[in-house]
């Protein structure tokens, strides 16, 4: 039987504050994790540091710890220029992939096919750079944000005709994305809409332990050469933590 219906990872605690502070009965039960109620569904929260090795430690923590259903990640991202998404917009992960994971050789970069070792093996299933998520819970996730009552409220700020939402394949990088050539380059070899730091690991280790995962990420910038005057964390950290909340209460005796 599991001991909590939901598990939160974000990277820092800018991307919950949010949440955290509608947590009824919140408690910090160790550093960087804590435990409360959301909409009557048991929650708990870890705030798991930037990049993929934190990542990966707080889900496993998380997962050993307090055995959650559903695992979701969330925080800000960087949209790819194609993608059609605006800062403050919001971003549903249909697959996880690493993107620096690989062999970099004279015709280029190749992911860890080419080496023949997979990062993962569970039975027959082999896995490299790409981890697809829940398909269960991800069209949960785009049917509650198509819907007509869309769980970003009309209030808050968006871009040109209001907050608008997309999914697609993520990518996660160890080195954010700072030039256009670079972000061409990672939007056409992973036919990608958004770039992270920790997502792929989240996705690994639920992979590991068969466990579901959803990720959602407010665009705080559109990945190109690097403008921090273009950017707002902070709309797009609000945006979702609304949607995330807003998820969760949609989720109702699915868990």
């Amino acid at each position: 039987m599991k001991k909590y219906e939901i598990g939160l990872i974000a990277s820092v605690a800018f991307e919950a504050g949010d949440i955290l502070k509608k947590l009824k009965n919140a408690k910090k039960v160790r550093e960087g994790f804590f435990t409360g109620r959301l909409f009557g569904k048991k929650i708990v929260l870890a705030i798991s540091g930037i990049g993929k090795t934190n990542a990966a430690y707080a889900a496993t923590l998380l997962v050993e710890k307090y055995a959650p259903a559903l695992i979701i990640n969330f925080g800000i991202g960087g949209a790819y220029p194609s993608s059609g998404l605006n800062v403050g917009d919001i971003a549903v992960a249909e697959k996880e992939i690493y993107g620096d994971e690989g062999v970099l050789v004279k015709e280029g970069f190749s992911d860890l096919r080419l080496t023949g070792f997979p990062i993962l093996k569970k039975g027959n299933i082999k896995y490299f750079n790409e981890f697809p998520l829940d398909k269960t819970f991800f069209k949960k996730t785009v049917k509650s944000f198509k819907s007509k009552h869309p769980p970003i409220p009309p209030l808050v700020r968006g871009g040109e005709g209001g907050v608008k939402f997309r999914s697609g394949r993520f990518v996660t990088v160890s080195t954010c994305t700072g030039t256009k050539k670079r972000s061409l380059e990672l939007e056409r070899k992973y036919n990608a809409i958004c770039e992270n730091m920790e997502g792929a690991a989240i996705a690994h280790i639920c992979a590991m332990y068969d466990i579901p995962m959803i990720e959602i990420r407010g665009i705080s910038n559109i990945v190109e050469n690097r403008d921090i005057k273009k950017w707002d964390i902070q709309l797009a950290s609000e945006n979702c933590q609304m949607a995330v909340i807003e998820l969760i209460k949609t989720l109702g005796d699915t868990l």
